[in-house]
C-alpha cells in the first residue's frame, strides 16, 4: 500500500518593494509637472490672469494715483482696509497676481519646448504607409485607368507636388502606393502662438522690472528735467535706480489748445525744447497721440489747464510779481478750475503766512453772486479768491497737497480768512493788514508723462507674432493624401484608390472632390490617343508604292 504525501503548498510571493522616499517625491514632482505644463492648466492659468486683472481696472491703484487711493480710504472706511489686505489697491505688484503671472509663464514654457521638440522631429519623419483599406478613409475614391500603375503613380505624384504636398512612394504589401502630407504651417502656428504669448509675458515683465514713469504739470516757460525728485508722481521697476533715467530736459514754450463750434476739443499742441542736461534745446512740437521720443524716453502731453497770475504787494513795501500755481480743472467741458497759491515766505513771520484759494473761470459769469465758467477758452478770464493768513504748517512733515489749503490748519485756527472777491484781469483785493492781491493774468500749463519702457518694442513684436500664430492655426489645415494601385479586374488597365485625412479648417470633403476630380483630368491627359483610320478604308502600306 502506498501512501502519498499531501502536496506541498507553494510559498507565498514577497510583497512588492516599497519604493525609496526620494523616489516616491520624484513620481510625485513628475505627476504635478505633467499636470502643470498641460494645455488645459494653461488656459485656466491665462483665465485667471484676466480674471486677476479686473480689480485692478475697477479700483484706484496707488502705482497710478496715490490720491485716488486715499479719497477712496476716506469714502470707504470700513470696506477699504479689508481690500487692502488683499493688495486690491497694488493689484499687478500683489504676490498672487505674481504667482499666477509666473505659473502661467512655467506652464507655458513646460508645455511648448517639448511640443517644438516633437515637431521638429516630425518634419524630419516622412509621411506613415498607407492603410491596408483606403476605402474606409472618411474621404476616398476609386480611378480607373488604363495606364500602368507606375505611370498612374506618377500622375499622382506630380498633382500633389503642385499643391505643395510632400510626397513618399514605397512598394507596400498591396502594391505600389504613396503617402503625402502637408499642413505643418498648422502645427509652426500653434507653437509660433504659445512661443510668442511667452516672449509677450517677458517683454511685459521686462518692462515693469526696468521701466519707469514719472507725472508732472509744467507751466509755459518752466520746464523739468528726468529727475525722480521733480515729479508731481513716479513710479519705477525694482531694477531701476537713479543713474538709469535718461538724461533728458524738456522746456515749454507755448501750448495751444483749439475748440470746435460745439466747445469740444480739437487738438491740443505743446511747443517745446528738449535735450541734454546744459545742452541747447531742439524745438518739437508734441500733441496728445504724437509723443516725443528721445533716449528710450517718450513724453506724452496728457492734459493741460490754466496756472492764474497774481501780484502781491506788502504793507512794508515788498512785492511780488506775476506769482502762480496750476488750478487743476474740475470740469472739462468748461475748463473751470480751483487751485491753491501759497506764500510762506512773504513776511518772513511764521504766524503771518498768506494763502490764496481759488477758483479760475477761463470765461467767467457771475450768476446769483457766484462765479462759474461758460466757455473753456479764456474769452473773459475771472477768478474768486479767498484769501487766509497764519501758519501753513508746511515744516510739520506731515505730507500736504500743493492744490489746496489743508483743511485741518483751518479747523485748528491756525490760518484765518481774511478776505475774499471776485477779480478779473487788473482788480485788485485788498487785506485788512494792507496787503494787496492784484490779479494780474493766466498763463497755461501741460500734464506731461515721460515713460520708459525698455519691453514695449518686444510687446509690439510678439503681439503680431502671436496673431500670425493664430490666423495659422485657425486657417491652414494638415492634410494627408495616400494612393495605391492594381490590377484592374478583367479588362486590364489599374485602378487607383485614394484617400484623404484633413484635420482643421473643414471643407475636407470639397478638397478631395476637387483632388480627385484633377486627378482623373491629369490621367486622361497622360492615355495616348489612339490614331484614327482614314474614311477610305484601311491606310496604305508605307512600303508598297502606289500605282
Amino acid at each position: 500500500m502506498t501512501v502519498t504525501a499531501p502536496p506541498r503548498e507553494a510559498p507565498a510571493p514577497p510583497p512588492p518593494a516599497r519604493p525609496s522616499a526620494g523616489r516616491r517625491a520624484w513620481n510625485l514632482w513628475v505627476r504635478w509637472w505633467r499636470r502643470l505644463t498641460a494645455m488645459r492648466t494653461a488656459i485656466i492659468l491665462l483665465f485667471l490672469l484676466a480674471l486677476a486683472a479686473i480689480p485692478g481696472s475697477l479700483l484706484p491703484q496707488r502705482s497710478l494715483s496715490q490720491s485716488a487711493v486715499a479719497r477712496y480710504f476716506a469714502d470707504h472706511p470700513t470696506l477699504a482696509p479689508v481690500l487692502d489686505r488683499f493688495y486690491l489697491f497694488d493689484v499687478f505688484s500683489s504676490p498672487w497676481f505674481a504667482a499666477v503671472y509666473l505659473l502661467l509663464f512655467v506652464s507655458l514654457v513646460g508645455c511648448v519646448l517639448p511640443r517644438a521638440a516633437e515637431h521638429y522631429r516630425a518634419l524630419r519623419t516622412p509621411p506613415p504607409a498607407a492603410p491596408r483599406n483606403l476605402l474606409r478613409l472618411p474621404d476616398s475614391a476609386r480611378v480607373d485607368t488604363p495606364l500602368e500603375g507606375t505611370a498612374a503613380l506618377d500622375a499622382v505624384d506630380e498633382e500633389l507636388r503642385v499643391r505643395r504636398y510632400r510626397v513618399v512612394r514605397r512598394e507596400g504589401p498591396g502594391g505600389p502606393e504613396l503617402s503625402a502630407e502637408k499642413g505643418y504651417a498648422k502645427e509652426a502656428g500653434n507653437l509660433l502662438f504659445h512661443l510668442s504669448l511667452v516672449a509677450l509675458l517677458v517683454a511685459l515683465a521686462g518692462g515693469k522690472l526696468w521701466g519707469y514713469e514719472g507725472s508732472i504739470l509744467v507751466t509755459e516757460g518752466q520746464g523739468f528735467c528726468n529727475v525722480f525728485q521733480q515729479y508731481d508722481t513716479y513710479s519705477s521697476g525694482p531694477l531701476v535706480e537713479g543713474g538709469d533715467l535718461a538724461p533728458l530736459c524738456v522746456d515749454l514754450e507755448d501750448f495751444r489748445a483749439e475748440y470746435e463750434d460745439d466747445l469740444t476739443a480739437s487738438s491740443f499742441r505743446a511747443d517745446i525744447l528738449f535735450g541734454g542736461p546744459g545742452e541747447e534745446g531742439r524745438p518739437q512740437t508734441i500733441g496728445v497721440n504724437d509723443p516725443l521720443r528721445a533716449d528710450g524716453a517718450r513724453v506724452y502731453l496728457t492734459g493741460h489747464g490754466y496756472a492764474p497770475r497774481f501780484t502781491v504787494v506788502t504793507p512794508g513795501g515788498r512785492t511780488v510779481e506775476d506769482v502762480s500755481a496750476p488750478f487743476l480743472p474740475t470740469e472739462q467741458s468748461t475748463m473751470a478750475s480751483e487751485g491753491a497759491l501759497k506764500l510762506p515766505d512773504l513776511n518772513g513771520d511764521a504766524d503771518s503766512q498768506l494763502a490764496i484759494q481759488g477758483f479760475f473761470a477761463p470765461t467767467g459769469v457771475v450768476q446769483n453772486g457766484i462765479l462759474t465758467s461758460v466757455d473753456p477758452r479764456p474769452l473773459e478770464p475771472q477768478v474768486a479768491i479767498v484769501a487766509y493768513q497764519g501758519y501753513l504748517g508746511l515744516d510739520t512733515g506731515r505730507p500736504q497737497s500743493v492744490y489746496s489749503i489743508d483743511a485741518e490748519q483751518i479747523d485748528r485756527g491756525a490760518l484765518s480768512r481774511v478776505g475774499s472777491a471776485n477779480l478779473a484781469i487788473g482788480e485788485t483785493l485788498t487785506l485788512p493788514d494792507g496787503t494787496a492781491i492784484t490779479f494780474t493774468g493766466y498763463s497755461q500749463f501741460a500734464a506731461l508723462q515721460l515713460s520708459h519702457d525698455p519691453g514695449q518694442v518686444w510687446v509690439l513684436v510678439s503681439a503680431i507674432a502671436v496673431l500670425v500664430g493664430l490666423l495659422a492655426m485657425l486657417l491652414l489645415r494638415r492634410e494627408r493624401v495616400f494612393a495605391r494601385v492594381g490590377p484592374a479586374a478583367g479588362s486590364g488597365g489599374t485602378v487607383l484608390t485614394v484617400g484623404s485625412l484633413t484635420r482643421g479648417g473643414g471643407e475636407g470633403g470639397e478638397r478631395f472632390t476637387a483632388l480627385t476630380d484633377d486627378l482623373r483630368a491629369a490621367l486622361a491627359a497622360r492615355v495616348p490617343a489612339r490614331p484614327t483610320p482614314p474614311a477610305g478604308g484601311a491606310p496604305p502600306d508605307p512600303e508598297v508604292p502606289t500605282p
